[in-house]
């Protein structure tokens, strides 16, 4: 038993980083990206979308959520993409904590894992800038080491460059990383980085779809993610 303790400690002591997703991760943005979605699309002729397909548009950057959302009412995406996205973009960043909050149960898990001396960062698809704001209004300056969205020049996920990245400058290797997100392109950019992952229920997707893209864990609330060994 002593022995067996032991490997379990020393598995958790391996872990130094944690390194989330944003949207449906860390928080609840549905209702204010589809606010000033639903906006951009009316303005220019379209109809609003419902807040559940939004779930399923979600997670790979602002320009596949614009096509998918005029794709989905058959709507010209060459006439339309420019105008709609410019207006999402510009609307969002004026007001992006407009009815954006913490999961439950996050603030406490973010400062459990500070308190334990844990490295802890965040990669999103989300415009940098954007996403820095949101990060620093919602969770203090300083409370991340790494803040990284979208950035000129750098792939988004899936693609595993960002997450390199953000190891190579903290001087971390794979094995002392894991990586927290809610949907395929999370649970890919884990893989596609070899670094554990874990999906989590709380945000735009389902178990089926972690399941089928391989979690390494799927939890439920986020202070399972204590438990993890």
């Amino acid at each position: 038993m002593e022995n067996i303790e032991k490997q379990r400690k020393e598995g958790t002591e391996m872990k130094k980083a944690y390194i989330f997703d944003l949207d449906g991760t860390l928080v609840d943005s549905i209702p204010t990206i589809s606010h000033f979605a639903n906006q951009a699309l009316i303005q220019y002729g379209c109809k609003p979308v419902e807040e559940d397909l939004y779930k399923l548009f979600l997670g790979e950057g602002s320009v596949k959520l614009v096509h998918r959302l005029l794709d989905s009412q058959g709507k010209d995406i060459e006439e339309n993409f420019e105008k709609v996205h410019t207006m999402y973009n510009k609307t969002y960043d004026e007001d992006y904590l407009y009815l954006c909050k913490p999961y439950e149960g996050i603030t406490e898990l973010i400062d459990e894992l500070k308190r334990r001396k844990y490295i802890i960062a965040v990669l999103s698809n989300k415009p940098h800038s954007t996403t820095v704001k949101i990060i620093e209004a919602l969770f203090g300056k300083g409370t991340f080491t790494k803040i990284y969205g979208q950035r000129e020049g750098i792939p988004l996920k899936p693609d595993a460059q960002a997450l390199h990245s953000i190891l190579d400058e903290l001087e971390l290797s794979k094995e002392e990383c894991v990586y927290i997100g809610d949907t395929k392109t999370d649970m890919l950019t884990g893989k596609n980085a070899n670094v554990f992952t874990v999906g989590v229920l709380w945000g735009f997707r389902d178990r089926d779809e972690l399941e089928q893209y391989q979690a390494d864990v799927i939890i439920s609330s986020p202070e399972e993610l204590l438990t993890i060994e």
